[in-house]
């Protein structure tokens, strides 16, 4: 395979007119635009059809608003290539649609790109997007969420999972690689996905939306032959594109174990988080983000356990309150 470009389930045909364009092309363009081309290829993801192109291309450039070279860094299509596709399916970023007031939250799989930190890249290098989702705010629908799950996985193993490149897992000490996976699309708006580890630990999670909130979902279940403990997860909402929330800082936030709110700029909107088992309610002031990070019970082998997150919005001065609304809806058992 080729050094920066993912493999491609096109004709070899295809493969080989793109190779020989780049041939041509890539060297008229000069060692600056090689070496921006090289860094926009890492963890690009080529549609597999043109029924996927066609959504990864709505996904990105008319509810992210991404610009061509952010939906090139996504899928390491050419900027021609992207133009071309543009218009054949007429995706257009004008023709962006309104939020309906009445529907559910809209959630969809963040398509890579672009960061979605602001700081701390390092920390984060070359983040997958099999385990982030987009959650657009109810009063602006150029302004979403990140809700990375999970981010990490802790165990008496070690780190047992990390959804980008920082330090090593269990699995990068083996050299094994992981295979990339994508979320499954339902078509009540909900996305759910599963993995299973080399060793045989398997997870999965489901984000529900719904007027009111995202309701999510993450099982843990030992495949393998020993007890399983310490199993610690990270999740990670990153409020990066939500217009007033990206001040890195952690005075805007509130942390009311399993509750963590971040306040928008202006003081009147909230970004909400839960989940049951919370065993550390913290925030990142540099990417920035929030966590209310869980903590499963120990697991003898063959044993699977479910917990229950929330995410939603609020307009108003009164937090406590709002997290006491959340409670009574007993999210945990849904």
């Amino acid at each position: 395979m080729t050094a920066g470009f993912v493999e491609r389930p096109y004709s070899g045909a295809r493969r080989f007119v793109l190779v020989g364009l780049l041939a041509i092309f890539l060297p008229a363009m000069g060692p600056d635009y090689l070496c921006a081309a090289s860094e926009s290829g890492r963890g690009a993801r080529l549609p597999a059809d043109d029924s996927e192109l066609h959504y990864w291309l709505t996904n990105m450039i008319q509810r992210h608003a991404f610009t061509t070279e952010e939906v090139r860094a996504a899928t390491g299509l050419t900027d021609e290539e992207i133009k071309a596709a543009q218009d054949r399916f007429g995706v257009r970023a004008e023709d962006r649609s309104r939020m309906d007031a009445g529907a559910p939250l809209l959630v969809l799989p963040y398509p890579g790109g672009r960061h979605p930190r602001i700081g701390f890249l390092e920390g984060a290098v070359e983040p997958q997007r099999e385990t982030k989702f987009s959650v657009f705010t109810p009063w602006d629908p150029n302004s979403y969420v990140v809700v990375d799950v999970p981010e990490a996985i802790w165990s008496n193993l070690g780190l047992t999972y990390l959804a980008h490149k920082h330090i090593d897992t269990i699995w990068t000490k083996q050299g094994i690689e992981l295979p990339k996976l994508e979320w499954n699309r339902r078509a009540d708006g909900s996305l759910d996905i599963e993995r299973t580890l080399p060793n045989g630990i398997a997870f999965g999670v489901k984000a529900v939306p719904s007027r009111e909130a995202v309701q999510m979902e993450m099982w843990l279940r030992n495949g393998t032959d020993q007890k399983l403990t310490d199993l610690r997860v990270q999740i990670c909402v990153m409020p990066k594109m939500a217009a007033g929330f990206a001040s890195q800082t952690n005075e805007n936030k509130v942390f009311t174990n399993p509750y963590v709110a971040c306040r928008s700029e202006d003081g009147k909107r909230w970004i909400i988080t839960a989940w049951e088992s919370c065993n550390r309610p913290w925030g990142n002031e540099q990417c920035p983000c929030f966590h209310s990070d869980p903590k499963f019970p120990d697991l003898e082998p063959g044993q699977t356990h479910r917990l229950h997150g929330w995410l939603s919005f609020y307009e108003g001065d009164d937090i406590q309150a709002e997290f006491a609304r959340i409670e009574v809806t007993g999210w945990r058992q849904k």
